[in-house]
């Protein structure tokens, strides 16, 4: 598990290594009961290093971090071993390929270029926004801030989608399937981590959730990752009640770092016609809309 104020790259092939090998059921590859009492959960490190056909000396030293030179060919066979998804496999050649970390540096700050910001504003008919790709919302419209937050509201710090999931008692209501969402959070952020070890804002982030939240901890010593793919969340909303939502993200060609988010819904559906009761109510002069953040 990284320890708070541990940047995230530190040793995160080993712990990758063994979190994965802890949680597959050695069954689940066909290997037999041979008598021995198992100490840890998961395949033992001769089992892994049976069936990725290297030695054991060397899966202790990739797990205890004295050494990161691995090839494809070895990190393809561990993959396989591991029987890791396509997204685990993607994190494992990422955290394997980082060399001797450079001194870490605070990325530039991010803007979002006035064209998309005009889009964002534009889009009367969906609510939307724009991350960073460690879940800090960089520009938002109208509806995005009736449906979630008013992100206005809010300080830059705290314009994160992770933070607000664990440490905002009002966002984290909103989710039907909070441990569900918030697990979805942690293995994006985790991801993220292994790509930029040395992004401090990311690397700060996590220490503050380590220490704050004890799910959040858990969560994280699991190592579970998961990149981009098609989602559906449902939301109890304490103006339109609960809408399943779908959840597009397409990438901004200009700005690689930053991806839009738009929340739609099914044609006809009535998780539709309750989004679109919201946005006009949204719409309408007054402070109502504003404050909603305050009354939930």
């Amino acid at each position: 598990m990284d320890k708070p104020g541990t940047p995230p790259g530190g040793n995160d092939l080993g712990d990758f290594l063994r979190a994965r090998r802890a949680a597959l059921d050695p069954r689940r590859i066909g290997l037999l009961d041979d008598g021995r009492l198992r100490r840890v959960p998961g395949l033992r490190r001769e089992e892994l290093a049976q069936l990725a056909h290297v030695s054991i000396d060397y899966v202790v030293r990739l797990e205890q971090g004295r050494t990161r030179r691995v090839s494809r060919p070895v990190l393809d066979a561990l993959a396989d071993a591991l029987q890791l998804a396509p997204d685990e496999r993607a994190y494992l050649f990422t955290v394997a390929d980082v060399t001797q970390a450079g001194p870490a540096r605070q990325p530039a700050k991010q803007c979002v270029d006035p064209q998309l910001q005009q889009m964002l504003d534009g889009m009367h008919d969906i609510p939307a926004m724009v991350l960073s790709r460690r879940m800090d919302v960089l520009a938002w419209n109208r509806g995005a801030a009736a449906l979630l937050t008013d992100f206005a509201e809010l300080s830059a710090p705290e314009r994160n989608l992770i933070r607000l999931t664990f440490l905002d008692d009002a966002y984290r209501s909103l989710y039907a399937d909070w441990p569900r969402a918030a697990r979805e959070c942690v293995a994006v952020l985790r991801m993220e981590a292994g790509r930029n070890p040395n992004d401090c804002a990311l690397t700060d982030l996590v220490a503050e959730l380590t220490v704050r939240d004890p799910d959040f901890r858990a969560w994280w010593a699991s190592h579970q990752v998961r990149g981009p793919r098609q989602l559906t969340k449902t939301y109890r909303h304490p103006v339109i009640g609960t809408v399943t939502l779908d959840v597009q993200q397409f990438g901004v060609d200009t700005q690689p770092d930053q991806q839009l988010v738009a929340y739609t819904a099914p044609p006809g559906s009535p998780s539709q016609e309750a989004l679109r009761f919201l946005l006009q109510w949204a719409a309408q002069p007054g402070d109502h809309a504003t404050n909603q953040r305050r009354r939930y």
